[in-house]
């Protein structure tokens, strides 16, 4: 068999609907294994856990070998972010660091390994992407509700300090505190305290909610599915011309099949 026919089957088997979900069944078989070992448990059974963890990073050596292997472009393939944060935690898992300094660094890389999960799942790897690419957008929302974060601390400082010092002593503390009255964490506590001294104190506490809690964090959403549609966009239109090109190629082939016949009469 030559390495076409090799790299061929190879190709079809990485792209196989169930080989993708025998690597999905193993990626959650190894986020079980890393909480089991987060309880006491017999030695015994860690022992069975120890031999099931190589047995998965065997695996997992195996599937990105043969994904390299079955992949057309291997100059390309490390290009690829996700094939090489894929490889740096296979190849990372194998160093056996277990009864070393690293060990706290070996268990951390293997808490990592369910992060492939976003790899090889289509979907999450396109919603990932698309909040990586809006960060930049989010950036200014970030920095513009920081702002109104410290002016908000800044006047809960200047007015409210005596109240209750614990939450208004500084601008660090009440921004904290304005951090907890954004996420509703029993922030009605904290502002009929206020009202107790300042009966208007309700204008402070429901401008901020609004400006935070619903406005700012509305956009975040919006930015969010905004680069979404736009990345779907994008895919569909690259699945389109795909499928384009394989009909153009296809009928090329068909014309110099036709070609040759008339030749050969």
């Amino acid at each position: 068999m030559s390495f076409v026919s090799i790299q061929s089957t190879l190709f079809k088997l990485r792209s196989n609907k169930l080989f993708e979900l025998s690597v999905v069944a193993v990626i959650l078989l190894s986020a079980l294994v890393i909480g089991a070992k987060t309880y006491s448990i017999p030695a015994n059974v860690m022992a069975v856990i120890g031999w099931l963890d190589v047995a998965i990073t065997v695996f997992f050596l195996l599937e990105i070998s043969l994904r390299f292997l079955g992949d057309a472009n291997k100059s390309q393939f490390f290009r690829d972010p996700w094939n090489l944060f894929d490889t740096i935690i296979v190849v990372v898992s194998l160093i056996p660091v277990e009864d070393s300094e690293l060990a706290l660094v070996g268990r951390l890389i293997r808490i990592f390994r369910v992060l492939r999960m976003v790899s090889i799942v289509p979907e999450l790897r396109l919603l990932l992407n698309s909040l990586i690419k809006a960060l930049p957008q989010l950036g200014y929302v970030v920095l513009l509700m920081f702002i109104i974060f410290y002016i908000y601390a800044a006047v809960g400082t200047s007015f409210f300090a005596n109240i209750n010092p614990s939450l208004w002593q500084d601008i660090s503390i009440s921004m904290l505190t304005l951090f907890r009255v954004m996420t509703f964490e029993d922030w009605t506590d904290v502002m009929y305290e206020v009202m107790e001294v300042y009966g208007f104190a309700w204008v402070y506490f429901l401008s901020f909610i609004f400006l935070t809690a619903f406005a700012f964090l509305n956009m975040v959403i919006g930015i969010v599915v905004n680069v979404m549609e736009n990345e779907h966009s994008k895919e569909r239109q690259a699945e389109s011309d795909a499928k384009g090109e394989a009909t153009l190629a296809d009928l090329q082939q068909e014309l110099a099949e036709i070609k040759l016949l008339l030749k050969q009469r």
